[in-house]
């Protein structure tokens, strides 16, 4: 029920004209039906006059119940319940005047039922017509000349559902749905907002002549990623333009409309399963907490502190150096509503004063360690760099963490970090066994833990929008190695790992996810090709280039010494090694650090090979 509404006057005059029209028929309508277009002589003056009373009655009900503050074209379920109520309040009014006492005649029980009914369905179909007006005749046409282009529909589930009903209401979409394909035979020979459901979607091979059919849309949302593949393969092979609708998480946000199309991506074709978030452990070590996340404008650490906001901390620390970076999730959470909780920091985690004073000021009790230096063929060349970032500043960074008793340090590692080839690798191997050195030197509450990660669909220096830039550009797509394999998962998956392995850490710990199978980049590079709708080495080139320095042909999932154990979670494992000296791992550090920015390349990998034995350096 809502309060009465400030309305426009165009509106309150279009629906008070045709509701009183409605009401005073409806009552009218329902003496005579109830005696049979005969009323008796006592009634009729009720029929005659009764109306003057009963309509301001139910009129302000209307209003009570929200019935003149919704647009005209707008009705739904929602609506329809509110006018339910309303008419059922005036019928319940005038049936208790019969116990007053006055005396009035009191309108008989039939006729009050009979009125219900009509008024009911008068107003409903009232608000459907200025639905179907807006829907049908006001909407935004197409521009002159063109014509709305004809679709199937891959789907005839909810999301399909719900898809057709926008088109056939927003013509200035130019979207005409014909037909609608889908897997499930017990939705043939059916029809879903008038639009028939013929079969499974490889009808496509063999179209019927009346379909012409010039563009398909899948709304699948939850399909497997093997059954999606199939369904591109068939389009492409029909020469068929397609798109596809939101993701199930873009939907369940209520951000985007299912015919928000968008075409498909390479994560919809990856065939990873979702990984199943234990929330409400997550939520218990972070709601009113105060939490830091590093490095919160990257790729890693701006989906942290998405998914970090919406578990209700009391404060959210935002430190990132770069302060482009920082602004722009900075707004995107105010924008989220988020703008109470947040707080941006512009630091540098090597600056130690800079730090010391965020961990004085704002004490915060978990952090999550996202800033580093990732690039594998960049660091390669500046090891120094690397080291600084990567292994001094989560050593320092971890240090504040212990001294200020903050209750959990989680370090973002990478799969680069098992038997490392290249620099990044390496720094980051070093700054795990730092972390566990320093938790097993201190008997203290401060969890420290470290999770591995594949690569990261969409994370910026990822393979997937250098081949998109190098198809746009008409090839060639340069592929290292024909064989070079990887782990992916998407940004939102590996987030979701991190605060899960948090939640479930003791202290000590390297946590992998189950990262299922490797994809072969070639085949990732052809697949991206088709998907912009040429095909591999006859539009776009595939060439491959070698490997770079520092890379493999396959990641690893575990070090040599490492024991797997299982966890809470199963798509989650812990690796537990027998932990160093800390006085030995600083000591290195100490050593390493004297020769951080004097010492040649070489010389530096084949120190930091002394700290990590598993490292096998590329000298040039």
């Amino acid at each position: 029920m809502s309060r009465f509404p400030r309305v426009s006057w165009h509106r309150l005059v279009a629906l008070g004209g045709a509701y009183t029209v409605v009401l005073w028929a409806s009552h009218t309508l329902a003496y005579l039906l109830r005696f049979d277009f005969d009323v008796p002589d006592p009634l009729r003056e009720q029929l005659a006059v009764g109306w003057l009373w009963e309509l301001p009655l139910r009129f302000a009900l209307l209003a009570l119940f929200g019935q003149f503050a919704g647009l005209l074209g707008y009705f739904s379920i929602p609506d329809f319940q509110r006018v339910v109520m309303a008419m059922g309040s005036a019928s319940v009014v005038l049936y208790l005047i019969r116990f007053l006492p006055t005396n009035v005649v009191h309108p008989p029980r039939g006729v009050l039922l009979i009125n219900f009914i009509l008024t009911t369905a008068g107003i409903t179909a009232v608000r459907l017509a200025f639905r179907i007006l807006r829907e049908r005749y006001l909407a935004p046409s197409i521009r002159d000349g063109e014509r709305a282009r004809r679709v199937a529909i891959l789907g005839a589930g909810d999301v399909g559902a719900s898809l057709a009903r926008d088109l056939r209401s927003k013509r200035g979409l130019g979207l005409h749905p014909v037909v609608f394909l889908d897997d499930d035979p017990g939705k043939w020979r059916s029809q879903v907002h008038g639009v028939p459901v013929l079969g499974p979607p490889e009808l496509l091979r063999r179209p019927r002549p009346e379909w012409r059919v010039e563009e398909v849309i899948i709304a699948m949302p939850s399909a497997p990623a093997k059954r999606l593949a199939e369904l591109v393969q068939l389009l492409q092979e029909c020469h068929l333009k397609f798109q596809s609708v939101p993701s199930m998480d873009q939907l369940a946000t209520g951000k985007v409309r299912v015919s928000q199309l968008r075409p498909i991506e390479i994560q919809d074709l990856l065939g990873r399963e979702a990984v199943e978030i234990e929330t409400e452990n997550i939520r218990e070590i972070l709601r009113g907490k105060v939490v830091m996340v590093t490095g919160a404008g990257g790729s890693i650490g701006s989906e942290l502190c998405r998914q970090i906001a919406a578990f209700s901390p009391q404060r959210l620390l935002l430190v990132e150096q770069s302060e482009v970076q920082i602004f722009a999730i900075e707004q995107e959470l105010v924008q989220s509503g988020h703008g109470g909780t947040i707080l941006p920091l512009v630091a540098d985690i090597l600056d130690r004063p800079r730090m010391q004073y965020i961990f004085d000021r704002f004490k915060p009790q978990e952090v999550f360690h996202a800033a580093a230096h990732k690039h594998v063929p960049m660091m390669e060349s500046q090891p120094s760099e690397a080291l600084k970032n990567n292994s001094f500043g989560t050593a320092g960074l971890a240090d504040l963490a212990v001294e200020h008793g903050v209750e959990r340090f989680v370090l973002i590692s990478t799969d680069k970090a098992i038997n490392p080839t290249n620099v990044m690798g390496a720094s980051k191997r070093l700054a795990e066994i730092y972390l566990q050195a320093l938790y097993a030197a201190n008997a203290t509450k401060t969890k420290l833990m470290a999770v591995r990660f594949g690569n990261v669909l969409g994370s910026s220096g990822s393979v997937i929008p250098i081949f998109n830039r190098q198809i746009a550009a008409g090839g060639p797509v340069k592929v290292t190695h024909p064989e070079v394999t990887r782990y992916f998962m998407t940004i939102p998956e590996a987030v979701g790992l991190v605060l899960q392995s948090a939640a479930q850490g003791e202290g000590g710990e390297i946590f992998v996810l189950d990262m299922g199978k490797p994809v072969k980049i070639v085949d990732l590079a052809r697949q991206l090709i088709e998907l912009s709708g040429l095909r591999p080495d006859v539009d776009i080139e595939i060439e491959f280039v070698g490997l770079r320095p520092g890379e493999k042909l396959f990641e690893e999932i575990s070090h040599h010494g490492e024991n797997m154990a299982d966890t809470h979670h199963p798509k989650i494992m812990r690796f537990v090694s027998q932990p160093r000296r800390i006085e030995e791992v600083r000591a290195f550090l100490d050593l390493l650090a004297d020769q951080l920015h004097t010492a040649e390349r070489n010389k530096l990998k084949m120190m930091l090979k002394e700290a990590v034995p598993e490292y096998q350096p590329y000298l040039v």
